[in-house]
């Protein structure tokens, strides 16, 4: 069994709790997931599956699509609604449609977020929640992101009560925190605020309307027709640049050659995917770091001593 398997991620677990019973139910050890995604936030989660491990970091660097909620007059420890209250002001002004639209597109492009504390970013070694669990702040790395959208899912023309709370749908690049995301939108606002709720509605090519639950998943491998439900492995690199190669360079691809890159991707900066004139993957490539105009294998995902493996 090989391919996407996109689940729906429930609340309540993290990833590698998703792995763990996929693990068990699927009955297979060779299972990775796509990015972590917090325990509160349910949605779409891409599982690999055998072989389509290889492809699980090309769909974590892909763009990301969320649906989630703001919550303006508290903060929390966590940035989300799990965490203990840190800042409360009582909301006694309203904002105009004109003024959250201006927030939103203030943070639009490319912005600087710094990790909240309870992340999985590792700072010396370990874990930034680690820290936080023991108390300790300690100083994080900012990071740039890439906001490509975030569009307003509320009609009201003023916005007002004590919390605020508005809707938003937000396309953002590999890295981004919506937690932190929420909290900056606060800091517009010029109150303290958190991210109260955070559903992923896509990952990569995978949208909500692919994904099947683990309940869905369990009943699909009683009545054997899960693998109906898994997608090739291609799918995950459908959003990557493609070179179709015949069978003579086909044969070097799955032995790991240093290619010269095709006139017509010269001007490509990230990977490759070579792959048959039937569109299977073989391999994917990237420029080669010392010699110009030649590239190398990164991943190579189908070789000669797989194949006859599995005649």
């Amino acid at each position: 069994m090989e391919g996407i398997l996109p689940l729906l991620k429930p609340k309540g677990l993290t990833s590698h709790d998703c792995v763990f019973k996929l693990r068990k139910i699927l009955k297979m050890k060779r299972i990775g997931h796509t990015g972590t995604l917090d325990p509160d936030v349910t949605g779409v989660l891409p599982i690999c599956l055998g072989r389509a491990t290889k492809v699980a970091e090309y769909i974590t660097d892909a763009g990301k699509s969320y649906e989630g909620e703001v919550t303006i007059g508290f903060s929390t420890t966590t940035e989300d609604a799990s965490g203990d209250i840190v800042e409360k002001i009582k909301v006694k002004e309203s904002f105009s449609r004109e003024k959250i639209l201006a927030v939103l597109k203030t943070l639009t492009g490319e912005i600087t977020q710094t990790p909240p504390m309870y992340s999985a970013v590792k700072v010396n070694g370990k874990r930034l929640y680690e820290y936080a669990r023991q108390g300790i702040e300690i100083e994080r790395p900012s990071r740039s992101v890439m906001i490509y959208s975030i569009e307003l899912l509320d009609e009201r023309t003023t916005f007002t009560g004590d919390p605020i709370r508005f809707r938003f749908r937000v396309s953002c690049s590999k890295g981004t925190y919506i937690r932190t995301l929420a909290v900056m939108i606060g800091d517009e606002l010029g109150l303290p605020a958190h991210m109260s709720e955070l559903v992923r509605i896509q990952s990569a090519s995978f949208a909500i309307s692919d994904c099947l639950s683990l309940e869905d998943i369990e009943r699909e491998v009683e009545t054997g027709t899960l693998s109906e439900k898994i997608y090739p492995l291609e799918t995950a690199l459908s959003h990557l640049p493609k070179y179709r190669i015949n069978d003579t360079v086909a044969k070097k691809v799955k032995n790991g050659a240093v290619l010269n890159i095709p006139e017509q991707l010269k001007d490509t900066k990230g990977p490759i995917v070579l792959e048959t004139g039937e569109g299977m993957a073989l391999a994917i490539y990237e420029h080669h770091p010392q010699k110009q105009g030649v590239m190398k294998p990164a991943k190579v995902l189908r070789n000669e001593s797989q194949e006859e493996g599995s005649k």
